[in-house]
């Protein structure tokens, strides 16, 4: 991969909603040169898509759980831990699945409108995978950081004033 690719793709992990035509000049491209570097990259799949970092604790109404699973399985002989990675991943509750070093074998990121309802994906879908040995399930209580976004509520300048 080119440099200027590699550039592209941490721009656009750092605000996907940047212009193309900032994005040029950020670059020094033309428009049509980050346009095509863009689509290459969206056919290879280096992009896969573009989201939004949202504060769920911010927007009225809205309970939603989120969880980490642990998850200790028993690959499938020619095929290892994709198989069932893929089983687990095509639940809609699942939003990340990955395959760790360690005590677990899978970590899996789920979310739900409550507790309940993510304790009952665990122990009526997760757990009945005939390859699942065992599951701990982990609530997030609260997000500080996410994706490299600071959870802060706090507006308050937290610089040190220097003063001659």
């Amino acid at each position: 991969m080119e440099e200027k690719e590699l550039e592209l793709l941490e721009l656009l992990e750092t605000n996907g909603r940047l212009e193309v035509e900032t994005i040029a000049t950020m670059m020094e491209l033309t428009v049509n040169e980050t346009k095509d570097m863009i689509e290459k990259l969206e056919k290879e799949y280096a992009i896969l898509g573009y989201s939004a970092i949202i504060n769920w604790s911010n927007v009225l109404e809205y309970e939603g759980v989120t969880a980490m699973i642990d998850v200790k399985v028993t690959p499938v002989r020619g095929l290892g831990f994709d198989k069932i990675a893929e089983r687990i991943y095509r639940f809609p509750e699942v939003k990340a699945v990955y395959l760790m070093s360690g005590a677990y074998d899978l970590s899996v990121s789920v979310e739900g409108k409550t507790m309940i309802e993510i304790s009952r994906f665990v122990s009526d879908k997760l757990s009945t995978l005939d390859t699942v040995i065992s599951t701990t399930t982990h609530f997030v209580l609260k997000k500080y950081k996410h994706d490299g976004v600071i959870f802060d509520d706090d507006d308050e300048d937290k610089r040190i004033p220097v003063s001659p």
